[in-house]
């Protein structure tokens, strides 16, 4: 009996084990008074009771009714809603009567990774200072009170039993300081833009590998993932594949929601991957969306930042390009459809710190991206992203897309991170300058250029950004992966 089967048998008889001691309607713990529900999208409300049981679900104007399948399980799905400020009150009725309180409709998101994404708010304030920017300070996150801001925190803890200490909460000190910073910082961008009711669920564990986010039976296809043979135990622990996606992912689905935001990766650098991150990545992505019911729900990114790998001493090889062909990776998932990234080479003021300051601007910058591409909004949501290069002679000539009101060095000096290669393949520093939307590129031993590499190192932190402040994609012209936009 495999994995699978007997996951299905076990959780069929701790149900009817479940059902034999109570009848009564339960709910799924996402489903909990003071939550926001999904605009504009089918809302779907589920739960447990004696087979055979008829539940009814009202909200406002709709009545829905549904009767338990053999197993207990019983499912409504609300009519879309519109954006609703007035806290209203769910009522679940069977042989027992059940009341949601205080809630909602509006935007929500699914935001999840690894210690990048878990780094809390509280954490944040206290090391609000950066060389870029201020965040919000402790005395700022005391008086933190937006009812129009809902979250819930899936905590790693408790994920053998499938349950949360909390249900949603609104946003205050209390509710948001052990809550994701990035989380928070995005729900409080977009809900001050679009000024209706969100609602975040932060569902993150620190170290945690890519595969732990997801079925192990999604990632047997795909190619050259010989990890689990290779690993060595000790030195990068056990990946216990699916671990986190069992506990803490499919027991939300399928509450409604506009979309995904993943902050993870570093783990998965630190192993020396480069397309079959890629892959699983497809993989994770394509099995959230079907549990959601949804195949092209928004799931925008995180690039991560610039770091050491290379003086990183485990059993793979890394060096000082490992991390820019992580990036190639991520950046390559962006050809999945309805998909985004945020660039973060200016996010980290020290190439040893694993863990950047700057969450504050991580939130924000998603949101940007969640506004412009998910909700139409007229701004510019990307750095300058790399199109397409021609040779003129001894220079190369580059033209990007997203040049938002025009391409600028931040601080006033020469562009810097750009290298150029000739017909040897050996690349050198390179000259480039800003003409308009376009740069020329250029060194004084390269005579006819064949690529240009921007950014192609770990330590690559560039003043090549666009006027409205953000920083330009790292690219190498002689792979492929650019023109995956």
């Amino acid at each position: 009996m495999n994995k699978s089967i007997k996951r299905i048998f076990l959780a069929a008889f701790l149900l009817l084990a479940a059902l034999n001691l109570q009848a009564e309607v339960t709910l799924p713990k996402v489903l909990t008074s003071n939550m926001v529900l999904q605009r504009e999208k089918p809302v779907p409300i589920w739960g447990y009771a004696a087979p055979g049981e008829k539940v009814t679900v009202t909200f406002g104007k709709q009545s829905k009714t549904a009767t338990t399948n053999n197993l207990g399980r019983w499912e409504v799905t609300l009519e879309p809603l519109t954006a609703n400020a007035t806290p209203q009150v769910m009522t679940i009725a069977g042989t027992n009567t059940l009341k949601l309180e205080n809630i909602l409709v509006g935007e929500v998101w699914l935001c999840s990774g690894q210690s990048n994404m878990e780094f809390t708010v509280s954490k944040s304030a206290k090391y609000n200072v950066g060389k870029r920017s201020k965040g919000m300070s402790e005395e700022e996150l005391q008086k933190v009170n937006n009812p129009n801001i809902r979250v819930l925190l899936v905590r790693k803890d408790l994920y053998k039993n499938n349950g949360f200490q909390t249900g949603w909460e609104e946003a205050t000190f209390e509710s948001v300081k052990d809550f994701s910073a990035p989380a928070y910082y995005f729900a409080e961008k977009l809900q001050g833009e679009l000024s209706i009711p969100v609602g975040v669920i932060a569902a993150a564990v620190s170290g945690t590998h890519i595969e732990r986010w997801a079925p192990e039976e999604v990632f047997k296809g795909v190619p050259d993932f010989n990890v689990q043979a290779t690993l060595d135990k000790e030195a990068v622990g056990d990946l216990n594949q699916g671990k986190f996606y069992y506990g803490m992912i499919q027991p939300l689905a399928p509450f409604a929601l506009r979309g995904f935001l993943w902050y993870q990766g570093e783990t998965n650098a630190f192993q020396n991957e480069h397309f079959e991150y890629t892959n699983k990545m497809q993989a994770l992505i394509n099995t959230w969306r079907h549990i959601w019911r949804d195949k092209e729900a928004p799931f925008y990114f995180v690039q991560i930042v610039p770091f050491e790998y290379s003086k990183s001493k485990n059993q793979f090889p890394l060096n000082e390009e490992t991390l820019p062909r992580f990036w190639e990776a991520q950046t390559a998932a962006l050809q999945i459809p309805n998909t985004g990234m945020i660039v973060t080479t200016d996010l980290t003021d020290s190439m040893d710190e694993l863990h950047p300051l700057y969450k504050w601007e991580i939130g924000r910058r998603l949101a940007r991206l969640a506004l412009g591409k998910s909700y139409d909004k007229n701004l510019v949501y990307s750095g300058p992203v790399f199109r397409e290069m021609k040779v003129k002679g001894k220079k190369a000539v580059l033209e990007f897309e997203h040049t938002g009101s025009g391409l600028v060095s931040n601080d006033g000096k020469p562009l810097t991170w750009f290298t150029i290669a000739g017909a040897d393949g050996k690349f050198v520093p390179a000259n480039a300058v800003i003409k308009g939307d376009k740069l020329i590129v250029s060194a004084p031993g390269v005579k006819k250029p064949v690529a240009v590499r921007f950014a192609w190192d770990e330590a690559a932190q560039s003043n090549f950004y666009n006027k409205e402040g953000l920083p330009a994609r790292p690219f190498r012209t002689d792979a492929e992966v650019w023109k995956r936009k």
